[in-house]
């Protein structure tokens, strides 16, 4: 295996969600829409700017995004949190504090008994992160 990356579903708000990421932590960003696929010509006019695919990447990490739901709808819970491990002190706390805005800060950052900073949140689409930054060099 390469790599696992994670792929976000958002009913509608995709576009708005992965600009904000890319707000947060940089990278570059595109898009796909249903319009611009094949897709387009079966799916009704509403649907042609909804995101079939968007992909954030930087460096090593890559974030994909839909806004096609199943059919039985969004379903979004606390089994699945993205993690994010930075690579400096100042970028895990720029992460957070951009992450938790108009969202919920539900573990602030503190040093850890394993050695490095961590806190967690929930961003204003619902999407738990994992924020980690080890002090200790390998």
């Amino acid at each position: 295996m390469k790599q696992i990356n994670a792929y976000l579903t958002f009913n509608g708000s995709c576009r708005e969600a992965m600009t904000f990421y890319k707000e947060c932590l940089g990278g570059e960003l595109t898009f796909q829409t249903i319009g611009e696929s094949p897709m387009s010509e079966k799916m009704p006019a509403k649907m042609k700017e909804s995101i079939l695919h968007a992909t954030l990447t930087k460096g090593q990490v890559v974030i994909m995004a839909t806004d096609c739901v199943r059919p039985e709808g969004l379903i979004k819970g606390n089994a699945v949190s993205l993690s994010l491990n930075c690579s400096s002190d100042e970028e895990i706390k720029s992460c957070y504090e951009k992450l938790s805005a108009g969202g919920h800060a539900n573990h602030p950052l503190e040093d850890t008994f394993w050695g490095a900073v961590f806190g967690d949140l929930t961003d204003k689409f619902g999407n738990n992160w994992l924020l980690n930054y080890s002090k200790q060099t390998l």
